[in-house]
């Protein structure tokens, strides 16, 4: 019953603190005079990554890399088929003015260039170069289109009508709720794994199967409260931003330190499989980005019920 009683803890504190996160980082936009999305394609993006970071660093220095791998390609799936499906069904997320289509890019050559540095067969401490490289020339990128869009006084007549933001906002009440939100979700997507992984192991599931499941969606947990969150806000770049760069991060940043800790072995079912099912899932965004297709309930429960297959198809 304890871990049940977890369950429920984290999950209120995971939705508290990806509220908090959304706040603080559409009214940053207003106090910096750069778009939502530039704050959710860095900030948000990497404190929502903040438990595929821990568990992976910790899988290298534990000599067990492969579970570094498993976690962010798992992650990666989850984050779009399951982090924007969910939220979609309970509110639709409108695209019509989400300019995402450059970091979008950025995210599929950046799994690309990821898949074909595993197609050797290991990550090694130079593909973690190659990796960091990538990661410090999409950051300077994304800074670069931040000076540009320093137009204060324009963007807060754009958006102080947007639920969330306040133009009048202190530095002190944005900072605080940035760093209610960046600590607060991986505290709680810590504990719900944790518990979860207890009550699945009362129910005799095997830890592999642990492992792909509870694990993989337990660190994209920061990704869905945030995302349901900017969903229900009206916020859909920060939605799209937050997974966008959240995946880039994963597979840049992440797999970039952890292959130089220690080099990783990549299982053949990768290759064979999960890393097109990856990349597949990132194509699927094409409509959203380019089209500006709302993501409606009936995409939501796509998405969603593409990610359940996925789960079944690698359990089976």
């Amino acid at each position: 019953m304890m871990d049940w009683g977890i369950v429920l803890a984290s999950l209120v504190l995971l939705l508290l603190a990806g509220d908090a996160l959304v706040k603080g980082a559409v009214n940053m936009s207003l106090r910096l005079g750069v778009p939502a999305l530039i704050v959710s394609l860095t900030v948000v993006a990497f404190g929502t990554s903040a438990p595929e970071l821990l568990i992976s660093v910790r899988a290298a220095l534990d000599n067990a890399p492969g579970i570094a791998l498993g976690n962010v390609v798992g992650s990666n799936t989850a984050n779009i088929l399951l982090v924007l499906g969910l939220p979609a069904i309970l509110a639709t997320m409108r695209m019509d003015e989400c300019e995402t289509r450059k970091s979008y890019v950025q995210m599929v050559l950046a799994s690309v260039l990821f898949i074909a540095l595993c197609l050797g067969g290991e990550l090694t401490w130079t593909s973690g170069v190659v990796l960091l490289i990538a990661l410090f020339a999409m950051l300077s990128y994304a800074f670069r289109e931040a000076r540009r869009h320093r137009i204060v006084s324009n963007l807060a007549d754009a958006e102080e009508d947007i639920e969330g933001a306040d133009p009048d906002m202190s530095w002190l009440k944005v900072i605080l709720l940035l760093v209610l939100g960046l600590i607060g979700l991986p505290i709680g997507a810590g504990l719900l794994v944790d518990s979860s992984v207890n009550i699945a192991r009362d129910f005799g599931i095997s830890e592999t199967a642990i492992g792909l499941t509870l694990v993989a969606v337990g660190t994209s947990l920061p990704e869905l409260a945030t995302t349901m969150m900017a969903a229900i806000r009206r916020q859909a770049d920060v939605a799209l931003g937050n997974v966008i760069g959240s995946n880039m991060f994963n597979l840049l940043g992440i797999m970039g330190v952890a292959s130089l800790i220690h080099p990783i072995p990549v299982d053949p079912g990768f290759i064979e499989f999960d890393f097109w099912i990856m990349l597949g899932a990132s194509l699927l965004l094409i409509p959203f980005v380019f089209f500006r297709k709302d993501i409606t309930r009936g995409w939501g429960i796509a998405l969603t019920t593409l990610y359940i297959g996925y789960i079944f198809a690698v359990l089976g």
